[in-house]
Parts: structure tokens; sequence; C-alpha cells
């Protein structure tokens, strides 16, 4: 089975903290349904090298106009200041793009706003940072607004800059990443910080071995 690409987009002042659950669970083929059927490939708009908000510097394996719905699983946008001066355009049509496909898009912090000002918030279940953030927009979709860390509708995952495992949860259940107990025993595990459910997810997934 050829592997699914799943794409994450970087920009200078990315947030490099909130996809980084996601990416770590997307590549590690430990726990997963079927190990090494996806994998992350960084996208820019011009294949430049990014630097994150962490000082992070990442070499991008593509460029945003090398990718296409029918051959990506998935666009992750991460959060930065960056959307919140309008920059990456680019980035949105893309989304757009994959929404209008029927292709998964995962949306975290600032990226929200972004595809709030863009309208593709407009008639789908949603979160972010705050209603107020989103409100700033001036879009119209204030009443699908759900006070929750993040929430799927569709192929359509957003969520709180402050709620990294969250997204990564909604990710992971969306790509059918991990079967059900594994996923809930992963999520109870890096939700409570309690080392003993690490044994829970080992447990869940010992039939494996």
């Amino acid at each position: 089975m050829s592997q699914e690409i799943v794409h994450l987009f970087v920009f200078d002042t990315m947030a490099d903290w909130e996809p980084s659950f996601a990416v770590a669970g997307i590549n590690n083929p430990d726990f997963q349904l079927a190990p090494a059927r996806y994998c992350v490939r960084t996208v820019s708009i011009e294949r430049k090298p990014a630097t994150s908000i962490g000082g992070v510097r990442i070499e991008p394996d593509l460029a945003l106009s090398e990718i296409s719905p029918t051959e990506s699983a998935m666009l992750i946008l991460p959060g930065g200041k960056a959307w919140e001066s309008g920059a990456n355009p680019e980035a949105i049509e893309k989304a757009r793009d994959f929404l209008a496909a029927a292709k998964p898009i995962a949306a975290i912090c600032a990226a929200t706003l972004a595809l709030a000002h863009a309208g593709l918030l407009d008639d789908r279940r949603h979160t972010s940072n705050a209603r107020e953030y989103l409100a700033s927009s001036g879009y119209r979709g204030g009443s699908l607004y759900v006070e929750a860390p993040a929430i799927t509708d569709g192929n359509l995952i957003t969520a709180s800059g402050i709620a990294p495992v969250d997204f990564a949860y909604a990710i992971f259940k969306l790509l059918n990443l991990y079967s059900e107990p594994a996923l809930e025993a992963w999520y109870a595990l890096f939700k409570s910080g309690d080392p003993a459910r690490f044994y829970d997810l080992l447990s869940a997934t010992s039939h494996k071995a």
C-alpha cells in the first residue's frame, strides 16, 4: 500500500508547538492501526526555509503549488502571528480547494482567523482561541462557534492554540490512525500527564505484539 501524505504548512512565525503532537503521532508508527500508512511532509509558499516562533529553521519539502487535494490525506495549518496580518493567502486558497474536494483541513489558533476572514467558517461548526477573536474578522459564522478545545465538522478540524493535544486527538480520529481504545488511551495519557496512563496505552495495543 502506498504511503499517504499529510501536508504541514510552514511559514515564518509558525507556532511550532501547536502541530507537534499531531506530527509526532503521524510519523511514529508505534501504536498505529496500520504502521507507516501516513507520513508528514512540510510545505511552504515558495519552498523557502521558514523560521518558527521558537526559532526553529525548517527546510520545506514542497512548495504549496506542488500539492493537490487528490494527492494529500490532509492539510494542517498551524497558528502564527503572520495570519493576523493577512499573510499566507495562498495557503487559505489551497484550504478552500481541499474543502471543495472533501479533503480534510486541520487549523489551529490564528489559522482559524484566516479561515474566518475567507468565509470558510460561515457554514461550519468551529472553534478558535475565543469567540471574540473570530468575531473581529467580521465573518458570518458566529452562531456556529462552539466553546471547545477542538471540534470536527465533516472534513474540517479547528482548535484553540492552547489545545495541541485535543488538536492531535481530532486529527488522529479523522485519519483513523489508531484503534478506538488506543486513541482514548493516548488522549488520556497526554491530557492528564499521568505516566501510569502509558500502561493503558500499551494494553490497548498489546494485540499487535
